[in-house]
């Protein structure tokens, strides 16, 4: 067993420690026993050494080849780790909010803990014996694995971050809706955590919600003892994590650069929108995954079958964003019988299901098929005039990226508001810093840069995952020039589409060292930037809990 075991492998067990520690850490709340936490750590810490172990056997042969590329992924992991550390801080600041207890092991425990890492040792041995031995390299699993660790990485270090502002901002305490963005984070909460699934606002715009989220909640909390809570914090995390991979694997594919692909999903993940809403128990960053996912089978080209789930599930959680993956699937597929059958088949089983959803859930909310039922959301209609269309496409193209510095609104409920965008009477937020400004403007030339790559190749490439990405960016313009408080609250619809697109235009760029350097500090300053709006936030609602 010695001989699979090297100083590759003892690095990997010592980098697999910290990742170990913070997952034991919040597993522990749920599983306390001694052995349990020796089984869990042997378990949790063996996968991730192996991987480690592989990953690092890719960075050994890509730094005599590419040893620029690997200086440069180092650095985004680095700048990665300091931010996941600074949130930590952060909110560590703020003991009335978060118990740092909750992510770290606690007295008593750390003593199993060492014992299941020591035992780890001869587990990562036998792991690199039987994968080396076994015929496991040729497996199509193994490959599929291999192909995405990288992916997996990046999306794991927002999965924690997004994973530690969840635990904060979805507390019980938090007792009614609108506090952030005009969120109804008090109305999601109850209905996919506790048995008052009922929507007290009776809206249709969700048709089979419940009939989604639910069942993910509650297998969560199967492998959390029940935890319905924990398990909707683990599950909002998720799917903001999930966001970045498919990103990454979506511009790995399509562009080719493994490290670009890294920059590109890493700019999603740091975005102000999917820093807010993959934290926020909501329905929108579970869109956002629905829609990527949508995206990345298109990609694949994989049967109209696959899709069919994939727009359902869209339709599902809010029936507008099916027009998302309608326009995506028109643009790409171009196949006016695809087209014809993707709409019917959708069409033809959505009203099952928000029939199913009201049987498993009786009187959860109105059906989406009645008209009247609609009318409910006039109260989020406005007219459309020319201030409010600019303000939109601040929020749509500036603000959902670098946080600015948003509006604190005392009025109606017992928390002061954190909100971005305010529709009557109209106010919209502002960079108050020469940093947030300077930023601002960073990202302007930037997007200005894609526009003209995007121009200047409008005839060299194929175009249509790009137009597609324009078509969705003005159907939501379209929409909120008429709907929405705050539309900071729906720019997960959106953010992707931005980002996606300028990933693609910027693609004659993607192998040059000094844009890939851009971007990396770009990130970096994003980073420090849309903290601010975190740490707002969190000094904000401070003032009301006890």
């Amino acid at each position: 067993m010695l001989k699979f075991f090297n100083s590759r492998m003892f690095l990997a067990w010592i980098l697999s420690i910290p990742a170990t520690f913070f997952a034991i850490g919040f597993l522990n709340n749920f599983y306390s026993a001694p052995v349990e936490i020796v089984l869990l750590t042997l378990f949790v810490q063996t996968i991730t050494g192996l991987l480690i172990y592989r990953l690092l056997g890719k960075a050994k042969h890509l730094l005599v080849s590419q040893p620029v590329d690997i200086s440069l992924t180092l650095a985004l992991f680095l700048v990665l780790t300091a931010f996941a550390w600074s949130m930590f801080g952060m909110a560590n600041q703020f003991p009335r909010m978060f118990d740092a207890e909750y992510f770290i092991l606690k007295n008593g425990q750390m003593i199993p803990f060492i014992i299941g890492s020591i035992l780890v040792l001869p587990c990562l041995a036998w792991g690199r014996r039987y994968i080396k031995q076994g015929n496991i390299k040729q497996t199509p699993a193994y490959h599929f694995i291999n192909g995405i660790m990288t992916g997996l990485l990046v999306a794991g270090f927002f999965f924690i971050v997004y994973l530690i502002l969840a635990s904060i901002f979805n507390q019980p305490a938090f007792d009614v809706d609108d506090i952030f963005f005009d969120s109804d984070g008090l109305l999601w909460r109850t209905r996919f955590v506790t048995e008052n699934y009922r929507d007290y606002y009776w809206r249709s715009v969700h048709p089979f919600v419940l009939l989604i989220v639910r069942p993910l909640i509650t297998l969560f909390a199967f492998l959390l003892k029940g935890d319905r809570l924990a398990a909707a914090f683990v599950l909002v995390a998720f799917a903001g994590a999930l966001c970045v991979f498919l990103a990454w694997y979506f511009i790995k594919h399509t562009v080719g650069n493994s490290l670009y692909a890294l920059l590109i999903a890493s700019l999603l993940g740091a975005s102000a929108a999917h820093l807010v809403f993959g934290s926020l128990i909501e329905t929108y960053i579970f869109l956002a995954a629905a829609t990527l996912f949508f995206l990345v089978l298109l990609l694949k080209d994989k049967p109209l079958f696959a899709l069919i789930i994939a727009g359902t599930l869209s339709f599902g959680i809010t029936l507008t964003n099916f027009a998302q993956t309608v326009i995506a699937f028109i643009l790409v597929k171009r196949d006016f019988k695809q087209w014809v059958k993707y709409g019917l088949i959708v069409g033809a089983v959505v009203i099952p299901l928000a029939l199913l959803n009201n049987f498993i859930y009786p009187n959860s909310q109105p059906y989406f098929f009645i008209p009247s039922n609609l009318t409910t959301e006039t109260d989020n209609t406005f007219t459309p005039t020319v201030a409010r269309g600019t303000a939109i496409l601040r929020v749509m193209f500036l603000h959902s990226i670098v946080a600015p510095d948003p509006l604190i609104l005392d009025e109606e409920i017992p928390f002061l508001k954190v909100w971005i965008f305010k529709a009557e009477p109209m106010r919209l937020s502002e960079y108050n810093t020469w940093f947030g400004t300077t930023l601002a403007f960073a990202w302007i030339g930037l997007f200005l840069l894609g526009i003209f790559f995007f121009v200047k190749g409008l005839k060299k490439q194929d175009n249509r995952f790009t137009f597609a990405f324009i078509l969705i960016l003005l159907f939501n313009f379209a929409l909120h020039l008429r709907y929405g408080k705050d539309v900071f609250l729906y720019a997960t619809n959106w953010t992707y589409a931005v980002i996606l697109f300028l990933g693609l235009a910027w693609k004659e760029l993607a192998d040059k060292k000094w844009f890939q350097v851009v971007l990396l500090i770009f990130l970096a300053l994003l980073l420090a930037n849309n903290s601010r709006l975190i740490f707002t936030m969190l000094s904000t609602s401070a003032l009301h809990l006890k």
